[in-house]
């Protein structure tokens, strides 16, 4: 009797494989966003307390007491400081196709710096014993929700959408409460900031998994590279914006000038 090759079990054994592989490449570029979310983190804290502890803070802030505690105002390279962060994520975004690795990575650490030094002034503000909690605190939420949103079957399309309209009206909140400078709306902003950052987590570590998937094999290692600095990117201003909004009606302030 003559026996013909099984060829459902070679293309049972063959999806397998591919899906093995697919697994591994998606657990080590998971890995490598992280680890680039986290080096950004580090280096952004680093700076922020190199400028709030040494003589660099009179160079970009103005530090003074008032009835409610300590108070900053930024000075005029500290302007330039808060908004050259939007500057290099803009050149980052419309340069996506066209900058190379190490083009994206340089502008990705210039970015963590810059960050750094527009947000030494939350060491001046708040006391060091709560800025450490709050940190911890927006970790361990941002960590849970990451989890969920990569392990999670469900779609969470419709929720991003959600959460896009919601950072619209923040955006806009903003804005108004430049001229109004209302503490009820500012607080109200912080608590919905706090629900949408969260959820962004979620949202857009789903999102990076299903793009791994989909461009896996269609962009090389250089691709892959430079795709890794963006999704780690995306992550840390998640949870940079998690942690000011939880600090802004958690965090405890200063009492004094010293």
């Amino acid at each position: 009797m003559a026996f013909s090759p099984d060829f459902r079990s070679n293309a049972r054994t063959g999806s397998m494989g591919y899906a093995g592989s697919l697994d591994a490449g998606l657990r080590a570029y998971m890995l490598r966003v992280y680890n680039w979310m986290a080096s950004g983190l580090a280096l952004t804290g680093i700076i922020a307390l190199l400028v709030a502890n040494t003589s660099l803070q009179e160079v970009f802030f103005h530090r003074f007491a008032t009835g409610m505690g300590v108070a900053v105002r930024p000075t005029l390279l500290g302007m330039v400081a808060i908004f050259a962060p939007l500057a290099f994520v803009l050149v980052m975004s419309f340069g996506v196709n066209r900058l190379s690795r190490q083009a994206v990575q340089s502008l990705f650490w210039a970015f963590c710096c810059a960050m750094g030094v527009s947000m030494a002034n939350i060491f001046m503000i708040y006391t060091g014993t709560s800025i450490a909690r709050v940190f911890f605190i927006a970790a361990g939420m941002f960590a849970g929700m990451s989890l969920w949103g990569y392990t999670t079957q469900r779609s969470l399309v419709g929720f991003g959408s959600f959460l896009m309209m919601g950072l619209i009206g923040l955006v806009i909140a903003g804005v108004v409460n430049i001229f109004l400078r209302s503490t009820g709306l500012a607080f109200l902003a912080s608590i919905v900031g706090v629900f949408v950052f969260t959820g962004l987590a979620a949202f857009d570590t789903q999102r990076i998994k299903l793009t791994y998937q989909q461009f896996a094999y269609y962009e090389g290692p250089e691709g892959a590279a430079k795709r890794s600095v963006y999704d780690a990117l995306a992550l840390y201003l998640n949870f940079i914006n998690l942690f000011q909004f939880l600090l802004s009606f958690m965090g405890v302030r200063n009492n004094s000038e010293n």
